[in-house]
């Protein structure tokens, strides 16, 4: 890969990529149903009504959530997309949210993996960051070169063992290593520099500070030219107070362009980004320069 690749060349290739996916997508019947009567009743509804609702109808997103707001569970729920319960059937196979969480995996995951097969040297190393069971990173070595590894990080194991098993399943036991500890003491943890870094489904719930601490490390340790793919996430959901007030999710809502201006301090930059059909997420794609 071209380490002064321009964003004028990252952005077209980005866009050839995307073109491979296969997105989900809302009819408009769909987004006049939930502007009209889903949205509204889910966000000014009393809150207490609506988890009552959702616990008569045993919604396991809904628990995941109230356990543990955004956690792994919750997005595992989404991105398998396999609902028992009928509250579910509507939150996760027809929620905006989820739909939009499945076509952001499926965008990051395509991006991963063209980076690594241009990566220019040997055995392409990924860096995960807040990486719960990393099913993302797992969709990316599966299709990506045989030779790439990655080292996951998080605070809490409690996606480990999910994801170990995921991994086997798919035959990458051997190039994953899980590791519970702050992504802040990552020249302690790494046995070579990353390649590339991935950061998905974490800026929503940091400050702009935590953001740049964390990658004031990391791109410490990156290769120069290295990449780092992450997300942005809007408003255009049209459920953040029944996400709020209901599921306890608080997350900061940022563009692109204003990720990149938090990011861009710590030694980041040339950043392009590609919105997924639902315009929630925009998986974003940058580049360390010195």
């Amino acid at each position: 890969m071209d380490s002064h690749a321009s964003p004028d060349g990252l952005e077209p290739l980005l866009r050839a990529w995307a073109e491979d996916v296969d997105f989900e997508r809302l009819t408009r019947g769909d987004r006049l149903v939930k502007a009209l009567c889903i949205n509204p009743f889910g966000n000014y509804a009393p809150p207490p009504l609506v988890r009552g609702l959702l616990r008569l109808g045993k919604s396991e997103l809904a628990a995941a959530n109230w356990a543990d707001p955004g956690g792994w569970r919750s997005m595992v729920i989404s991105y398998e997309n396999r609902a028992r319960q009928v509250a579910d059937k509507a939150l996760v196979s027809g929620g905006t949210i989820p739909t939009a969480l499945r076509n952001r995996r499926r965008l990051a995951g395509q991006f991963l993996a063209g980076l690594i097969d241009r990566c220019p040297h040997p055995a392409p190393h990924v860096l995960c960051l807040g990486a719960g069971p990393g099913r993302i990173i797992l969709d990316a070595l599966s299709r990506a070169r045989d030779d790439a590894h990655a080292t996951l990080v998080d605070l809490n194991p409690d996606a480990f063992p999910y994801g170990k098993r995921l991994a086997a399943e798919l035959g990458l036991s051997d190039r994953v290593r899980y590791i519970c500890d702050d992504v802040r003491n990552v020249e302690r943890l790494l046995d070579t520099p990353p390649d590339i870094v991935k950061m998905i489904g974490i800026c929503e719930y940091l400050t702009d500070a935590q953001i740049r601490d964390i990658l004031s490390t990391v791109t410490a340790v990156m290769r120069d030219g290295g990449h780092i793919v992450f997300n942005s996430i809007s408003p255009a959901h049209g459920t953040d107070r029944f996400c709020r007030r209901v599921f306890g999710l608080h997350m900061t809502y940022r563009t692109p362009q204003e990720l990149a201006t938090v990011m861009s301090p710590t030694g980041l930059g040339d950043f392009a980004s590609i919105r997924e059909p639902l315009g929630v997420y925009h998986v974003c794609v940058g580049r360390k320069l010195r």
